[in-house]
């Protein structure tokens, strides 16, 4: 199973991320957002960061989860590379491991943000969300 994927759309940047279960999807969906910005197999999970969020639905949880992300990103001048994450009643508790940002992750494109627009979550065989991100 692949984690995920990428969609193009009008000026921002479209993934789709996959999971055999809920939480599979959100860290999915985290690996993908931080592999817009840089070269994730570059990034040393030296530093752990930890992220609680409740929410009234799982599209607002995904989205808060990935913004607080940005938010550790912006805020301790970091990238991600792996992600741990456990739901259980609309409360998330992740954990996000990386370091410092340096010139050899490769950066690429800032996301700026992580948009309502199109955003679907569901589940077939597996879970599929799909988020666009403005960047």
């Amino acid at each position: 199973m692949k984690k995920f994927e990428f969609f193009e759309t009008t000026a921002d940047i479209g993934i789709i991320a996959y999971g055999r279960s809920l939480e599979e999807l959100f860290e999915n969906a985290a690996l993908a957002m931080f592999a817009v910005m840089c070269n994730v197999n570059k990034v040393k999970p030296g530093e752990r960061k930890e992220v609680k969020i409740k929410a009234d639905g799982l599209e607002s949880l995904l989205v808060q989860w990935l913004t607080s992300l940005l938010a550790l990103r912006d805020i301790h001048g970091m990238m991600f590379s792996k992600f741990k994450v456990n739901i259980k009643n609309h409360e998330l508790l992740g954990e996000a491991f990386g370091e410092e940002t340096k010139e050899e992750h490769e950066l690429e494109v800032e996301v700026k943000a992580v948009t309502y627009h199109e955003l679907e979550i569901k589940k077939n065989d597996i879970w599929k969300a799909r988020v666009i991100l403005d960047i």
